[in-house]
C-alpha cells in the first residue's frame, strides 16, 4: 500500500476514546488523530461533532492522560499520528502542554491554527503578526521535537496551498508544516492539486480526507445562491482519484486521515471510506 490510513476522532462523536480506538483497529485503520479540546465538566445534552464529542481529550489534562493515550493506541495497534487541537498560535501555554503530551505519546504532529480573515483587519497586517507569533510556536516545536501544523481551511489566511506555503515558508519544515485538506479547498482555496503539492514540498505533513459539494439554496433578486455542504466521499466535488494520483506523483507516502462530516452512521462511513480509498489506490496501481 502506498498510503497509511487514520481517522480524526472529531468524526466519531458518539464513541468514547476507548471505543474509537477499538473500532478503528477492527476496520483496518493504522493510525488515529485525537480531537483535543476543552471538555465540559457536566454533560451538555447534545452529542455531535462540536458539542459533547466523546472521542475527545481535554486540553487541560492532556499531559496527565498522555501515558494512557499511548497505551490505548498501542493496545489497538494504532499509531498516534497527531493531536487535532483548536488552539491559536497565541495560546502558547496550551500549545506547550499539548507538545509535552505529544512527546509522551510518541506523536509527531499537532495542529496550531493561524488567524482567520474576516475583512476587518487587513490581510497583510494579519500575516505579519501571525508570522511573528508563529516563530514562538516554531521555537516550542524545536524544543519538543514535534511539528506544528496549519490546516488549509476556509476563512483563514491559509485557505490554499499557495497562501499556506507563503506562511510556512518562513519556517523550518522540520518543525512547521501543512495539513492538506481538499474538502476544505472546495469551499475556498482550490488550486491545481499537483501544482499545490509541488509547491508545498517538504512542508506537507499529512492529508485530511473528506468531501464537500455546492448545493443550490434558492434564487433571490434573480441571483442564485449556493452553500457548501458535507458530502459522501463518492459524491462530492473533490476528485479523490486525481488527488491520490497527484500525491503519488510528488512521492507522498504518508497518512490519509479521515475527517468525514457527511450524513450517515459513523461506523458505516468509516468502513466505506477506507474501502473506497483502498479501491482507488489499487486501481491506480499505487
Amino acid at each position: 500500500m502506498g498510503f497509511s490510513y487514520a481517522a480524526f476522532t472529531v468524526m466519531m462523536p458518539e464513541y468514547s476514546v476507548e471505543e474509537s480506538a477499538a473500532l478503528l483497529k477492527e476496520l483496518g485503520y493504522q493510525g488515529i488523530e485525537w480531537r483535543v479540546h476543552s471538555v465540559a465538566s457536566s454533560p451538555v445534552g447534545v452529542t455531535d461533532y462540536w458539542r459533547g464529542n466523546k472521542a475527545t481529550f481535554d486540553v487541560h489534562t492532556i499531559v496527565e492522560k498522555a501515558p494512557y493515550i499511548r497505551k490505548l493506541a498501542e493496545d489497538n495497534g494504532l499509531e498516534n499520528i497527531a493531536l487535532g487541537t483548536y488552539l491559536s498560535y497565541k495560546h502558547l501555554d496550551d500549545v506547550k502542554r499539548c507538545m509535552e503530551a505529544a512527546v509522551i505519546m510518541g506523536c509527531r504532529d499537532i495542529r496550531v491554527s493561524p488567524p482567520n480573515y474576516t475583512g476587518k483587519v487587513n490581510y497583510n497586517d494579519l500575516y505579519e503578526e501571525a508570522v511573528d507569533g508563529y516563530h514562538k510556536i516554531e521555537d516550542l516545536a524545536k524544543q519538543h521535537k514535534v511539528r506544528a501544523n496549519i490546516e488549509l481551511h476556509p476563512g483563514s489566511i491559509c485557505c490554499s496551498a499557495g497562501l499556506g506555503y507563503r506562511f510556512v515558508s518562513n519556517f523550518d519544515p522540520d518543525w512547521v508544516g501543512v495539513i492538506l485538506d481538499p474538502g476544505n479547498m472546495v469551499a475556498e482555496g482550490y488550486e491545481n492539486w499537483q501544482m499545490g503539492l509541488e509547491l508545498l514540498g517538504p512542508y506537507l505533513s499529512y492529508v485530511h480526507v473528506k468531501n464537500t459539494a455546492w448545493v443550490r439554496l434558492d434564487t433571490h433578486n434573480h441571483e442564485t445562491r449556493w452553500r457548501n455542504v458535507a458530502s459522501s466521499m463518492r459524491d462530492g466535488f473533490v476528485p479523490w482519484r486525481l488527488v491520490m494520483t497527484a500525491l503519488d506523483k510528488v512521492g507522498y507516502k504518508g497518512w490519509l486521515a479521515l475527517e468525514d462530516f457527511a450524513p450517515g452512521e459513523t461506523r458505516a462511513k468509516l468502513a466505506d471510506d477506507i474501502d473506497y480509498l483502498r479501491s482507488l489506490e489499487s486501481a491506480l496501481g499505487l
